[in-house]
């Protein structure tokens, strides 16, 4: 199974008629990709322990035990969706989203061994970051931007995701900066165009507040 391929179409800035359009053809999309994509319940058992085995073995020193990652260049995985793991996966493979580390790592993966990934690290607890002090004005921004841009839609109220939109609760600052910095250059692929037609109309201030609310400012 491989993802969709073709030009991508041009992003300019949405208005809320467009966004609300791209975000339910994505949630129907996605819908139908839970459905036809990912291995049935009775095959997970098997599966989970298949992925923890690959997860050890290839994954841990950059995402952590568990997929609970303490770099912050690297994202945590522990109770992502597994549709959005199970779709980035394939990006990298197929060469539509580059990442030095998981470019290589993803050239040579087996449909089987994206699924048992996917669902592996769906299934693990995810872990609080470490306490650190905050900037409350920082927080209350950030704050602002998520309500402003209505991230709630996909992103669910706790930044904890639905299918194809993937769980940000729990990620690096620096991750989610770099990500959101991607989306808005229309450098970061990504399966449908949604995301990168979203931040267009974010500011850089807007882009760094967004990152430190969800980073930091999540009860």
């Amino acid at each position: 199974m491989r993802a969709p391929t073709g030009p991508r179409r041009g992003c300019s800035p949405p208005t809320v008629s467009r966004l609300a359009r791209a975000v339910a053809g994505s949630a129907a999309l996605a819908s139908m990709l839970a459905c036809s994509t990912l291995p049935t319940p009775a095959a997970r058992a098997a599966d989970l322990e298949a992925g923890r085995r690959q997860a050890a073995a290839a994954c841990a020193s950059c995402h952590g035990l568990g997929g609970n990652s303490t770099d912050p260049r690297f994202p945590s995985l522990a109770g992502q969706q597994a549709v959005y793991i199970h779709w980035q996966l394939i990006l990298f493979r197929d060469n539509r989203r580059r990442s030095p580390e998981m470019s290589p790592f993803a050239a040579n993966l087996s449909d089987a061994e994206i699924a048992n990934l996917a669902v592996y690290y769906a299934a693990q607890a995810p872990q609080p970051p470490p306490a650190a002090p905050h900037d409350p004005d920082k927080i209350a921004a950030g704050q602002r931007a998520f309500e402003r841009h209505h991230c709630v839609s996909c992103h669910a109220a706790a930044f904890t995701g639905q299918q194809y939109a993937p769980r940000l609760a729990g990620l690096h600052y620096e991750y989610l900066l770099r990500q959101l910095q991607g989306f808005k250059n229309q450098t970061r692929a990504e399966l449908d165009g949604t995301m990168t037609m979203a931040a267009q109309p974010l500011t850089e201030q807007d882009i760094e507040s967004l990152a430190y609310y969800i980073a930091y400012g999540l009860p």
